[in-house]
């Protein structure tokens, strides 16, 4: 952990072994932090990101075990996004978080395999449990030789 990046202190042992890696992707710089902040607290390792292109340059040449990613706009721009992380490995969880839910891009979601779709503002315990259901590392690839 670098000094002055305010992200919170975590136990010696989280920080060498994350719980699992997390693509988190919104538009909204002031949602990436807290989210970012939530995450770090929680103990996982996470790229986020406020450029869709940027992530999906990021995701083309790494593994994450869980995407989180926001609309963008009601024309749904993550749509790409979350095509190319499940045409990479279509086990890969995906969230879609809004700040409006808009029914075409609910079902454009859906349809493409993410596996849910909820509306901005998360409680931290709501996040905690969203991340925690979803991001499922699998064995071998986070933290080899941790039981």
């Amino acid at each position: 952990m670098m000094p002055g990046n305010n992200k919170p202190s975590l136990h010696p042992m989280q920080s060498l072994l994350p719980r699992g890696r997390i693509l988190l992707v919104d538009e909204d710089e002031k949602d990436l932090k807290y989210f970012t902040t939530l995450l770090g607290r929680m103990g996982y390792s996470v790229r986020a990101f406020v450029n869709y292109r940027e992530a999906e340059g990021c995701l083309e040449h790494e593994h994450f075990d869980f995407v989180i990613v926001s609309q963008g706009s009601p024309a749904f721009k993550s749509h790409d996004l979350v095509q190319l992380t499940l045409a990479r490995d279509r086990h890969t969880r995906v969230v879609v978080l809004t700040r409006c839910l808009e029914m075409n891009c609910y079902l454009e979601a859906m349809q493409l395999g993410a596996a849910d779709y909820l509306e901005k503002p998360l409680a931290p315990a709501e996040f905690e449990h969203l991340v925690r259901t979803h991001c499922q590392p699998r064995k071998g690839e986070v933290s080899a030789g941790a039981s």
